[in-house]
Parts: C-alpha cells; sequence; structure tokens
C-alpha cells in the first residue's frame, strides 16, 4: 500500500543551539527537536538516562498511605494477596512487588485471574475466591481503577485493598485504602505514563527507600511489553535495565533466555516484543498466566527449565491457532467488507479462541489500515478486542456506541469490550456512522514521518554510531527515519527467501545496498538505471564481512525528478 510521507521540518536555529551545547551530531540535535526536545537540560537529561533523576516516590498521591499499610501488615503478620493482571506487565509487576514484601519480610500469596473462567480485571468471581483465602490485605496491580463493587466487597470482608493500576481512572474511582496511579485526580507525580511495572517499582523505592537495581531488568521487559512512551522515567528504567539482563539473577528469565537461544546477545526492545513477550503472554492466552508468574518467582533452575518448557509448548500453540484466525479473518474481510461503507473492521464469529482476539485485530489494522474490531461469540455474547490505525481514539468511539455494549474499556490504540450476539449488526452500523466525517479516506493511508530528508552519503558507520545515544527505540521514541530521493538503481534486485529484496543505489558518487523485508512486491519498479526515493532506517551489515551501513527499506517511490 502506498503510504504518505510527512517528512518533519527542520529547524535549524535549534539544531545549532542543541548541537554545541551538548556537542552532538547536527542530526542527532534534530532528531531532538523531532521529538519535541527543545531545551538544552531536557535534551541533556534524555542523552544521559541516568537514574539518579529518577523521581522521589512520594510524590505520589497515596504513596505514604500504601507504604504505611504495607509495614503495618509486616509488623502484624498480616496475609498479603498481590491480584496482578495475566500479561507481561502484570506478571512482572506481581514479582516486583513479591521482590519487595520479601525484602521486609512479607510473604505473600498471589492470584492472577484465569482469562476464559474469571474474565479480565478484579471481577465479583475474582472476589469469592480472594475471600477464602482469608486474607488481611489485597494489593491489585495492573488492575483495580474500575473496580468499585469488587472493593467495596472487599471492604465489607473486612479486607484492606491497595490498587496500582496505570489505567485511565473514570469519573468514580473504587473506595480503596490508597490507590497509586500518575493519572487520577489531584496526584502531582510529574510522569503520567508509567506502565504497572513501573509504579511497582516505584513502591519498591518508596518501601525500601532506594532504587532495587536486581529489578531492573524485569522492569524493563514488564515497560517495552506495555507499549508505553520510552520517554522520561520509562525511558531511564528500559536504558538501565536491558544491559543487566544478561547478567539477571533471576532464574525464571535466565532459563527463559537460554531456551529461546538470545543469552549474551545486546538486548534491544526487539528482542522484549518478539521473543520474550510473546513467551510470556501466550501462558494468559491459551490458560493460566501463573505458569509465567511461577517461572519468575521460581528458586529452583532445574524447575525454572521446565516452566520454560511450557510456556514455550504454549507460544507454539498459539502460534498455530493465531495463524488458522488471521487467514480466516482476512478471508472474511476480503469477502462481506464493503470499504466504501464500512472504514472500521467489526469481524464476529462463533468460537474464535478469546486468547487470540489481540493478535488478529492488530494484524487486520496493520494489512488494511482501518480500525479492527474482532469478536468471539459464545452462548449469545460476543467478547471482543479492538486495535486503531492513525489518530482514531477507539475508546471515545465506543463510548459513542455504549448503548449497544454491555461493557467496554481501553485506550485511544486499544480497547476491548463484551457486547450481546443480537446487537452486533446495530453496533457495527454505529460505529460506521459516527466514525464516518472523522476517518475520511486520506486518513485511511499508512504515513510515515519522516525525520530528516539527507543525502545518501550521509549514511555510513559514523551515523550509526551517533544516533544509537538516542536508544533505546520504541514506542515515543521512534527508530530514526530518514529519506534519500533520486538515487539510481545498479543492478536488478535480488528477491531472498521468501519475500525480502535487495539491491544497489547510488547517487552518482556514494554506493550503499538497500533491503527491504516483506516489499518483494515492488521489485518490478526496480530496474537498472531507473531514479528511485527511499524512505528508510540504517543498519549494520556484518554478514560475513566486516561491518558496513546498509538501508533498511520501509517505502520505496519512483522519482519524481524536478
Amino acid at each position: 500500500m502506498q503510504k504518505i510521507w510527512n517528512i518533519q521540518e527542520a529547524n535549524p536555529k535549534l539544531q545549532k543551539i542543541l548541537s554545541d551545547a551538548l556537542d552532538v551530531h547536527p542530526i542527532v540535535a534534530q532528531l531532538l527537536v523531532n521529538r519535541r526536545i527543545h531545551d538544552v537540560e531536557e535534551a541533556r537529561a534524555f542523552l544521559a538516562a541516568d537514574l539518579g533523576d529518577l523521581h522521589d516516590p512520594f510524590m505520589f498521591k497515596n504513596m505514604d498511605l500504601a507504604v504505611s499499610r504495607i509495614k503495618q501488615a509486616q509488623a502484624n503478620k498480616e496475609r498479603v494477596l498481590i491480584f496482578g493482571d495475566y500479561d507481561v506487565d502484570g506478571v512482572t509487576s506481581s514479582v516486583i512487588l513479591n521482590h519487595a514484601l520479601a525484602k521486609i519480610g512479607i510473604e505473600v500469596a498471589h492470584r492472577i485471574p484465569h482469562r476464559f473462567e474469571d474474565g479480565y480485571g478484579l471481577t465479583k468471581k475474582s472476589v469469592e475466591k480472594i475471600n477464602q483465602e482469608k486474607v488481611d490485605l489485597v494489593i491489585t496491580i495492573d488492575c483495580g481503577i474500575s473496580a468499585c463493587e469488587e472493593v467495596d466487597m472487599l471492604n465489607q470482608a473486612g479486607v484492606d485493598v491497595i490498587i496500582i493500576d496505570h489505567h485511565m481512572p473514570d469519573e468514580i474511582i473504587p473506595k480503596a485504602l490508597a490507590i497509586i496511579n500518575p493519572k487520577q485526580k489531584d496526584c502531582d507525580y510529574p510522569f503520567k505514563h508509567l506502565a504497572s511495572v513501573g509504579l511497582a517499582a516505584k513502591l519498591s523505592q518508596a518501601l525500601l527507600g532506594k532504587v532495587d537495581e536486581s529489578i531492573l531488568d524485569l522492569v524493563a521487559i514488564g515497560t517495552i511489553a506495555d507499549v508505553v512512551p520510552l520517554r522520561g522515567e520509562n525511558r531511564l528504567f528500559v536504558k538501565s535495565g536491558l544491559p543487566r539482563i544478561n547478567t539477571t539473577t533471576n532464574k525464571g528469565l535466565l532459563a527463559l533466555l537460554e531456551k529461546t537461544k538470545i543469552r549474551g546477545k545486546k538486548f534491544s526492545p526487539y528482542h522484549v516484543g518478539f521473543v520474550l513477550g510473546p513467551r510470556i503472554n501466550a501462558a494468559g492466552r491459551m490458560d493460566s498466566a501463573h505458569t509465567s508468574l511461577d517461572l519468575f518467582l521460581s528458586k529452583d533452575l532445574n524447575a525454572a527449565y521446565g516452566l520454560a518448557d511450557e510456556l514455550e509448548q504454549y507460544n507454539v500453540d498459539r502460534q498455530k491457532i493465531q495463524r488458522g484466525m488471521v487467514n480466516e479473518a482476512i478471508e472474511l474481510v476480503e469477502q462481506e467488507m464493503d470499504f466504501k461503507k464500512h472504514k472500521v473492521i467489526v469481524l464476529s464469529k462463533e468460537g474464535w479462541h478469546k486468547g487470540i482476539l489481540g493478535i488478529v485485530a492488530a494484524r487486520l489494522a496493520d494489512k488494511f489500515y482501518r480500525p479492527s474490531i474482532v469478536i468471539s461469540v459464545k452462548d449469545g455474547v460476543g467478547t471482543a478486542s479492538a486495535r486503531s490505525v492513525g489518530d482514531f481514539h477507539l475508546y471515545e468511539a465506543l463510548s459513542r456506541c455504549a448503548e449497544h455494549l454491555e461493557n467496554f474499556g481501553g485506550h485511544a490504540g486499544a480497547a476491548g469490550l463484551t457486547i450481546k450476539a443480537e446487537n452486533i449488526d446495530l453496533f457495527q452500523d454505529m460505529i460506521n456512522d459516527v466514525e464516518g466525517d472523522i476517518l475520511e479516506p486520506k486518513k485511511l493511508i499508512p504515513a510515515l514521518s519522516i525525520d530528516c530528508d539527507i543525502p545518501l552519503n550521509n549514511v555510513d558507520m559514523d551515523l550509526i554510531d551517533v544516533i544509537n545515544d538516542l536508544e533505546p527505540f520504541g514506542e515515543g521514541n521512534p527508530t530514526p527515519l530518514f529519506c534519500s530521493r533520486n538515487l539510481t538503481v545498479q543492478g536488478y534486485p535480488k528477491v531472498m527467501g521468501k519475500n525480502t529484496i535487495k539491491f544497489l543505489v547510488s547517487d552518482g558518487d556514494f554506493r550503499i545496498s538497500a533491503v527491504g523485508f516483506g516489499m518483494a512486491d515492488y521489485k518490478d519498479m526496480i530496474a537498472p538505471g531507473r531514479l528511485v526515493d527511499l524512505a528508510y532506517t540504517v543498519s549494520i551489515d556484518d554478514w560475513n564481512k566486516a561491518p558496513i551501513a546498509q538501508l533498511m527499506l520501509k517505502d520505496i517511490r519512483v522519482s519524481e525528478v524536478k
């Protein structure tokens, strides 16, 4: 699909100020400007990413109450239960809380809801199970901010509740003893975008009086997996935590690294997003996330290897089911969707696996570049996951269709909902009607935000070295994207593997190789001597030779020579 190129406008004046003050390459200075970092001290802090810049955890509203109540539980030897979520953020958060409480002498119990038996978050069914365990204090992590009735039930049973959750609160919040959430009203904490694993790390910091560096590997994994912006404290946690993965003291993580054969590598967000994260999530998608939790709580390496094997099998099973569902969903879209009428994809089917819905929705949104809602129906009730594109705000769109929904939650980019099967057609019509004006045709074309239009001869190992100062790249700090124009194709492209092309381009004086994964369909436009414009990131080609720079393509156009 042809993409729109949005090339960010250069700011030479501000670029020079940052470049001179920080002694950095002008391209690095422009990349900082593009990320809306205009102040010299802010830029200096961004590049340094020093843990000493973490904020005081007691700046959180209710942090003093939470710490006081936990220390009361310690003094009175009370029973404490950590109630987490079944994704990577929830699992790693539970482990970090367990570690902090164990350090002050509290032995805790754990519960993670079963996706299919208990549903998401702190439900009434989960509360009934908690009350059977006779606990004195429940700490929810990565959930709970909307569980008003359930917290009331726990309070009536004599159980105190501390909620640690990064999701957006509603107007009415639960009557918990303490809520740690930077998005709640009257919370003056300066950084609002921590994942729950970051909140758990801040509670640990408050309890122990210092940052526990032994948990930073898990903090980095949970932060990246939850796709929160890698800015502010998230950047500090991830930049400090990623290098610690290779020296981890967590036996479960060590076993998982061995199982996935990535131990010893230089870790990047890629390894979390595409290797570790899917395996940790697989347990909660296919069965119980307690397998992942038990892995990271394991004290025995042999037991950890066994649990890592279980996660691997869950992931294999997940991949098999996912392939079938994605193919089936694509067929349904191509057969049933009229894109002149339906700008939002709504698909439903009896018996689709609930644990895979979010992945399928994301694949549809990526392939067709339309907001996608995938519904699994059972016993007349549909459970759905939704993913957005561009600036389409999913949660707001669902709010405008609430009359047809049983419940829903989420944010701009992703959401979940339940709906009676009889209302699915009405919901499909309404969400397309209410968003018809917002999703105008030009917004349904994918766009590339390009940092700089640069001469091809700028691309060398020195450029790669200087932009590495901006790592780690991810949400909120994307990998720098460049473009160069009027380049001459030299020779015919090679098609490698199933769908990858590689060819040489030149600006007349400088020649470099370009690689496009998943771009074999472009091979016919890449004829020898043809002029092309390329959008790309830069990478290193060190296959059986000394490292050299190469272009990793994101889009190709035939040049419009001026």
